[in-house]
C-alpha cells in the first residue's frame, strides 16, 4: 500500500481566467437540490494506471517517439502549430516519459505565470487536507471563515465552491475589477462578497469564490497555501521551479498565482494520471486518495456544466459551459450538449489558464501533454481541443 506524505507582486497585467454563469435548466419543481452532486456520486471512474508508469527524481527519463508508440512527424507538427501561436514551452510525456520537449526561444524558459491553472493546484491542497482529515469536502466553509455564520453563506460548502456552484456574488466588475486588479487583500475582499443565488442553482467560474479556500485552508492547517503547496505538492514532486505567489496583503493566492514551468506541470498532471500517487513499488507514496482524484476529474460535480468536476475541466458528455471564459476572458460562448473536446477520450482532463495556458491528461493514452506562452492568435486557433487534437494525433493506433 502506499505511504501517506506527512502533514507538513500580483497582477502586472490583464484580466484573468473570465467567468461564466450557467442558470439551472428548467426541469421541474427542486432542481436546486438535484442538481448538487457530492463524493459519493456515481459515475465512471479512471482506469488504473498502467504499471510501468515511470516516476521522475530530479530529471525525467526521456523515450523515442517510436518506442513510446508515437509518431515523431506529427509530434514536430504540434510544435510547429505550438510555436506559430506565441507558446513558451509544450512538452509531451507517455507513461510517465519525456517524448517532446520545445521551448521558444530556447533552450529553457523561466517560470511563468499559469494563471487559472492554479485553480486545479488548489484543488489537490484540499484533498490533501482532507486526507490528513484537517477538512472534509461536505464541510461548510462557514466552519473555516466566520464571517459567513449567520448570513446567505453560511451553508455554502467547500464543495459547493470546487464545484464553482457555490451561488456567490460575481459579476465582471467585481470579480475582474475590484477583486483580481484593485483589492490588496483579495481573501479579505471574496470573503466580504455577497450571496447571489442559492448553492448549486448557478455555475459560474468565480474567481473570488475560489479565492476563499486559501482561507480555508490555513483555517485548517494552519499553514499559508503558498507553504503547503510547497510542503505538500512541490517538495515532493518535485517541482523546484514552481512557487504560489501572495497578494498585496502577503495573502495567498489560490485562484490564480502559479509561477511554474511546462515540466513542473507535467509532475502534477503525471500525479493525477497515477490515480494521486507518486512513485511505484516500495516508493510509492499516497499525495492525494484515488476517491478524491476520481471526483476531481473523472465524475461531473454538477448537472449545470458537464464539463467540470472539482476545479479540473472534463470531458464527461452532456451540457457543456464553455471554457472561453477561462482561457481568453473574453466571450464565454455560451453552453452547448456535448463534450469539451468530441476528439478526446472520455476519460481526458485539463487544468487550464488564461492566454491558452494548458495541462491535458489522457488516461486512456498514457498522456500528460503542457502548454505554456502568450495567447494563440483566433487565426489559426491554437485552443484546447486543437492542442488536445495535435497530441492525440502523434498516438500510433
Amino acid at each position: 500500500m502506499p505511504r501517506r506524505l506527512p502533514l507538513v507582486a500580483l497582477l502586472a497585467a490583464p484580466l484573468v481566467a473570465g467567468a461564466l454563469v450557467v442558470a439551472a435548466c428548467s426541469g421541474g419543481d427542486g432542481a436546486a437540490g438535484a442538481d448538487r452532486t457530492t463524493s459519493s456520486a456515481g459515475g465512471p471512474t479512471s482506469p488504473t494506471p498502467d504499471q510501468d508508469l515511470r516516476f521522475p527524481g530530479r530529471a525525467w527519463a526521456t523515450a523515442t517517439a517510436a518506442d513510446a508508440g508515437m509518431d515523431q512527424a506529427a509530434l514536430d507538427r504540434l510544435g510547429a502549430q505550438a510555436a506559430a501561436a506565441g507558446s513558451e514551452c509544450v512538452v509531451v510525456t507517455k507513461d510517465g516519459e519525456v517524448v517532446y520537449d520545445a521551448d521558444w526561444p530556447g533552450p529553457t524558459t523561466a517560470p511563468r505565470e499559469a494563471f487559472s491553472v492554479t485553480k486545479s493546484l488548489t484543488s489537490i491542497l484540499v484533498g490533501i487536507a482532507q486526507r490528513d482529515g484537517d477538512l472534509s469536502v461536505t464541510d461548510e466553509v462557514s466552519e473555516y471563515v466566520p464571517q459567513w455564520k449567520g448570513t446567505p453563506s453560511e451553508h455554502v460548502t467547500i464543495e459547493d465552491v470546487l464545484s464553482n456552484t457555490s451561488g456567490r456574488e460575481w459579476s465582471l466588475a467585481i470579480d475582474y475589477g475590484s477583486m483580481v486588479l484593485r483589492a490588496p487583500d483579495k481573501t479579505a475582499f471574496a470573503i466580504g462578497l455577497g450571496q447571489a443565488a442559492d448553492p448549486g442553482t448557478v455555475w459560474a467560474y468565480n474567481n473570488s469564490a475560489i479565492q476563499v479556500l486559501g482561507a480555508v485552508l490555513l483555517a485548517a492547517t494552519g499553514v499559508p497555501a503558498s507553504e503547503y503547496a510547497q510542503q505538500q505538492v512541490f517538495g515532493p514532486l518535485g517541482m523546484a521551479d514552481s512557487t504560489l505567489r501572495a497578494d498585496g496583503s502577503g495573502g495567498s493566492l489560490t485562484f490564480m498565482g502559479l509561477q511554474t514551468t511546462c515540466l513542473d506541470l507535467a509532475r502534477m498532471g503525471l500525479l493525477m494520471l497515477a490515480d494521486g500517487t507518486w512513485g511505484s513499488g516500495e516508493d510509492a507514496t499516497e499525495v492525494l486518495p484515488h476517491s478524491y482524484v476520481e471526483d476531481s476529474t473523472s465524475r461531473s460535480s454538477s448537472a449545470l456544466n458537464a464539463a467540470y468536476g472539482w476545479l479540473w475541466w472534463l470531458n464527461r458528455p452532456g451540457l457543456v459551459a464553455s471554457p472561453t471564459a477561462a482561457v481568453t476572458a473574453g466571450d464565454t460562448g455560451g453552453t452547448h450538449e456535448g463534450q469539451l473536446v468530441p476528439g478526446a477520450p472520455d476519460d481526458a482532463f485539463w487544468a487550464l489558464g488564461f492566454q491558452g495556458q494548458y495541462v491535458a491528461v489522457v488516461p486512456e493514452d498514457g498522456i500528460v501533454a503542457v502548454r505554456l506562452g502568450a495567447e494563440p492568435p483566433d487565426d489559426p486557433p491554437f485552443g484546447v481541443a486543437e492542442f488536445t487534437d495535435g497530441v492525440l494525433d502523434a498516438v500510433v493506433r
